[in-house]
């Protein structure tokens, strides 16, 4: 049997050592777990016959006992159940039911051995009819597949609409889903694992509660509103892995434990973390239910814009985000969508006026050149229709062609539009954007010339006007004071103010210095205007504070052949986040058991501690020391790698010999070599007073606030929000920002990360792990050596033992009783806080392999999703007997109250009925009157005639 094959692997694997566990769990023998636990335990081939006896249910069940159950708490069943039974044996005969009691007998010692079980009647009974049963067998074993095909064969005729994700869920057995319940956990099993799934199209792995999401290169039709629908409120098994499913973790736990939360995407540039970003946000609308579509397409749209601005094409990514975005979804207490915030950090603002080889500059130029081209307006804002601009120039476009006619370009722009008009941007503000861009252009076309002059100093001067009217136009300034900022600049000594030339070199680093800063505080203005149109409502959100999903997409590592001062930035932000995910699935995890007195096995990981103690302590650390050495008007590339040499006693660093401005650090990702050319410019990156002022006196009233406010500390520009009502008077004499101590980027750097470490740690965390499978961005290849490589610097192996062995949600006991008390009491019972009521909470769930501690209950990753649905369970029981209850009471309420009706009707009635009579009677009475009254009248008129007859017959006579 298949199982005695894999019994013989494994006992020879282990050199036949009897302490050994053999086979599936699921028809593993009590002593086989045991041993595994016990030293002094042991078993013999006894153990085949309680294998046996599973076959033999598994047989007549189809399934072997427990299989509902996940192998890992299988193990934990075995040694404590009874022996188990066919579920309905009364079906079978009483031999095969004896055969399957004898052949598991619990007590090993008493288990009859294969030789006696040969003797059973219910083996002896085939003696003779081997042939005829073989025959019935293989009939019976033909019906049975040609069933099981069928059946196959309408399962996939039934998710075929569902496209080729469908095909995950009739997938392979031995396909998992969480590489956390491997049996064996090693590199190479980990990397078979996600090729065997990468070639079926399932990209995504669980490593308990964390996602691995592998790129495919290419559009996988998996994230239709079918595929959304299937992951509102799921349980996380009936499912195939997705992104989806992270989404409804986290706002279903924001919901339920009314806390924030936090959704942290990391891996490698070109890992596809942007396009996981882009997914959680759709998912998180359509179960945050917003108010009104209206706000569902804002915040949808915000990713399109704001990376538009944020992102470029590079050597090793099309897409790759060149900022990092910290987005923060705004819900109600109830769980309703009700707004959205950005926070921008470290914008690659050199990109700007430089590019390295193969790369493109940020996507928003082509955009709008292209879109411009089209709706021919290029010479409205004054851009070449020819030669390219000096900021666009590159390998990839020789002509403005290239880029005019590009139809990819032309749709984005449209796109952009749409989306600045659909979160609320008005016309008036897209148009300044667009001078503000077109500006940023021209000003790259600015040249200088040398000139020297009557004292031999050497000074500058601009020479192509034409750029130079045409950037002045843009921006709403004067063409002379334009000339004379960036050529000369003033110097205030002693109260006296000079002013002073600059060389060629000069003038073209001011140059370059204000199309930085016009696009850096240009972006933080469309980051600060989405903000203000993206604010919740306080009367929408119920409270001030409200509850937050947010959604961390930043840079990945990067390993060019020629790393500078950006990629030193990035990587240390890497390494930042790094550290976050060891200190939340590591150590924080590690501290706590040892703090709540818990037994768990110490896991060892890669600490990366010191090397982000090497980068930002003070004042020793290579950020620091880069910052002393940006304040020596006097030092140089080389003098800063002297001092980083001679002050950086460190492991992580070293200094290749014979090669000038080079150094090496030994990331968590691996080795970089760094070219220190141009750090120290890069780091100072000042913008002079003399622009800032010129750029205050513009016309354009965004220009105006791009540069009246000074930045926080962490580089961002807070301007003013409404445009239209912007005042030329701010209240701030113009010295008040020049005259402040200059801020450098690594000092603002180090902010950022503080500033966006602060708002993760708010938040209860998750993580998706971006894997890519090769360098070529080809889809259908898997690059085994790339792959193992990240999973070894991202710990995913660590990540995967921890899980299977830690306990990754930790209760409060009192948080805990508040939950999930209805699994064991009843609704009006008020159980005490106590490990003991906690402790008969799960066991009436049936759960096991949990923990108490001192202060909370330790449960494994999938303990809690049982319980909440168990929870669920038992809330829509209590709600249905109560909708029972409430049909049955109103019931009795309808027929009282119709009683109650007819006996008022009746009254009613009969009042009536005494009123008409009454009425009728008097009316009778009052007729008779009135006859009486007549019948006298007549007796009088008589009378009287009578007598007047009377009276003229005696006149007469």
């Amino acid at each position: 049997m298949v199982w005695g094959t894999q019994n013989e692997l494994e006992l020879s694997y282990t050199r036949l050592r009897r302490n050994t566990s053999v086979g599936t769990p699921f028809w593993m023998a009590p002593e086989v777990i045991a041993c595994e636990q016990q030293l002094d335990s042991s078993y013999d081939a006894r153990c085949d016959a309680w294998s046996l006896g599973i076959t033999a249910i598994e047989l007549g069940d189809g399934d072997p006992p427990l299989a509902d159950l996940h192998p890992m708490r299988a193990l934990f069943k075995i040694p404590r159940n009874p022996p188990p039974t066919l579920q309905q044996p009364e079906l079978w005969s009483s031999e095969f039911n004896d055969f399957i009691n004898k052949c598991l007998t619990k007590d090993y010692e008493k288990r009859p051995t294969v030789s006696s079980l040969l003797q059973h009647d219910f083996i002896k009974q085939i003696e003779g009819k081997e042939n005829v049963l073989q025959r019935q067998l293989m009939e019976f074993i033909d019906v049975h597949q040609q069933m099981g095909v069928t059946e196959k064969a309408r399962f996939e005729r039934i998710h075929t609409k569902k496209g080729n994700y469908s095909k995950s869920l009739v997938s392979n057995q031995e396909d998992v889903d969480d590489l956390a319940t491997l049996e064996v956990l090693d590199e190479n099993t980990v990397t078979e694992q996600l090729q065997k799934s990468y070639a079926k199209d399932q990209i995504y792995t669980y490593v308990g509660d964390i996602l691995i999401a592998v790129n495919p290169f290419r559009n996988v039709d998996i994230y239709s509103s079918q595929h959304s629908k299937l992951y509102i409120g799921a349980k996380r098994t009936a499912n195939p892995p997705h992104i989806f499913a992270v989404a409804d973790i986290g706002y279903q736990s924001m919901v339920t434990y009314n806390s924030d939360q936090c959704i942290v995407i990391s891996g490698e540039s070109g890992a596809g973390k942007t396009q996981s970003a882009h997914l959680l946000v759709q998912q998180l609308t359509v179960l945050g239910k917003a108010n009104n579509r209206t706000l569902q397409e804002k915040i949808l749209q915000v990713n399109n814009l704001v990376e538009a601005f944020g992102n470029a094409g590079t050597i090793i990514n099309d897409n790759s985000s060149r900022f990092g975005k910290y987005l923060e979804m705004k819900f109600t207490c109830g769980g309703t969508v009700v707004g959205a915030q950005i926070s921008e950090y470290l914008l690659e603002k050199s990109r700007v006026v430089h590019q390295a080889v193969g790369e493109k500059n940020f996507h928003i130029f082509y955009y709008i050149y292209a879109g411009l081209a089209e709706k021919k307006k290029l010479a409205h804002y004054k851009l070449p229709e020819y030669r390219p601009p000096r900021y666009l120039q590159n390998d990839h476009f020789r002509i403005v062609q290239d880029f005019m006619n590009n139809s990819f370009y032309k749709s984005q722009f449209e796109l952009i539009e749409q989306c600045f008009k659909v979160i609320g941007f008005t016309l008036e503000e897209l148009g300044s954007v667009y001078s503000v861009l077109a500006a940023i252009l021209n000003v790259g076309n600015i040249e200088f010339s040398a000139v020297v002059s009557e004292h031999m100093i050497d000074k500058s001067n601009i020479s192509n006007p034409v750029a130079l009217e045409n950037c002045a136009s843009l921006l709403c300034i004067q063409a002379d004071e334009l000339q004379e900022a960036l050529t000369s600049h003033c110097v205030v000594t002693r109260g006296e103010t000079i002013i002073r030339p600059n060389t060629v070199e000069k003038a073209t680093d001011v140059r370059d210095a204000m199309a930085k800063a016009l696009y850096g505080r240009l972006f933080s203005w469309i980051v600060n205007r989405i903000n203000t149109l993206l604010k919740p409502d306080k009367h929408l959100s119920g409270s001030d504070d409200g509850l937050n999903i947010g959604i961390l997409d930043i840079f990945g590592f990067e390993n060019f052949k020629k790393n500078s001062f950006e990629q030193l930035c990035i990587n240390i932000a890497n390494e930042q986040i790094q550290f976050y995910f060891n200190q939340h699935v590591f150590a924080w995890e590690q501290n706590e058991y040892l703090y709540e007195g818990v037994d768990a096995r110490v896991i060892e990981y890669e600490d990366n501690r010191p090397l982000l103690d090497m980068f930002l302590q003070k004042p020793m650390g290579l950020l620091s020391l880069l910052d002393e050495e940006s304040r020596f008007p006097q030092a140089t590339d080389q003098t800063l790698v002297e001092k980083f040499e001679d002050n950086l006693k460190s492991k992580y660093f070293w200094r290749p010999k014979r090669v000038d401005l080079t150094f090496g650090i030994y990331h968590y990702a691996g080795k970089v070599l760094y070219n220190a050319s141009g750090f120290l410019a890069k780091n100072r990156d000042t913008l002079p007073a003399d622009i800032v002022l010129l750029l205050r006196s513009s016309e354009n009233n965004l220009i105006r606030q791009l540069v009246t406010h000074p930045l926080t500390k962490t580089g961002i520009a807070i301007v003013v929000i409404f445009l239209l009502s912007f005042s030329r008077d701010t209240g701030h004499h113009p010295r008040e920002t020049t005259s402040m101590k200059t801020q450098t980027v690594a000092s603002y750097f180090r902010y950022s990360l503080m500033d966006l470490l602060s708002k993760m740690v708010v938040g209860q965390p998750h993580f998706v792990r971006c894997i890519k499978p090769n360098n070529d961005r080809q889809a259908n290849k898997f690059d085994k050596e790339k792959v193992l490589v990240q999973l070894r610097y991202t710990g995913i192996l660590e990540t995967a033992r921890i899980r299977r062995q830690g306990y990754s949600h930790r209760i409060l006991f009192a948080n805990f009783i508040k939950r999930y008390y209805l699994i064991c009491y009843k609704t009006n019972d008020d159980p005490p806080v106590s490990p003991e009521t906690c402790a008969a909470i799960l066991e009436k769930a049936h759960l096991d392999n949990w923990v108490l501690g001192k202060t909370k209950v330790f449960l494994k990753y999938y303990h809690v999703e049982q319980l909440n649905l168990m929870r669920k369970e038992t809330v829509d029981r209590i709600i249905l007997i109560q909708a029972y209850v409430r049909g049955w009471l109103g019931s009795r309420r309808y027929k009282k109250i119709k009683e109650q009706r007819e006996q008022s009707a009746i009254k009613i009635q009969s009042a009536y009925r005494g009123f008409v009579a009454r009425k009728e009677y008097q009316n009778a009475k009052h007729n008779q009157k009135i006859e009486k009254y007549i019948i006298r009248l007549q007796a009088s008129k008589n009378c009287l005639l009578s007598w007047f007859l009377m009276f003229y017959r005696n006149k007469i006579r």
